[in-house]
């Protein structure tokens, strides 16, 4: 069974811009914390979300392509386990209030 190999980009002033990087794929995945960054869903991307460490996190791709899909749930995973909160539940919708996609 082969396993994706995730980087991450990070930036040294705001500890909640990460960015997650297929070493194989080109798969790109900005994170956001939605507790202090300002976040509006580019609708031609994939946005997903999650609760970790009492933030919410949202998860948006970069650039996607149809053959990199299949493995954004893989690279939030790892994520999730690089920040140390293996049972994140990723969620397909922002749960927070009165939020809506960008369509």
């Amino acid at each position: 069974m082969e396993y994706n190999v995730y980087l991450l980009a990070t930036d040294p002033n705001n500890p909640c811009r990460d960015i997650i990087h297929s070493r194989d794929t080109e798969l790109k995945i900005r994170v956001y914390c939605l507790n202090e960054d300002k976040f509006i869903a580019n609708s031609n991307e994939i946005q997903l979300f999650g609760y970790a460490n009492n933030r919410l996190y949202a998860f948006e791709t970069i650039d996607i392509s149809a053959e990199d899909a299949l493995d954004v749930v893989g690279a939030i995973q790892w994520y999730a386990e690089y920040i140390e909160f293996p049972e994140m539940e990723i969620l397909p919708e922002d749960p927070r209030p009165n939020q809506s996609l960008a369509v």
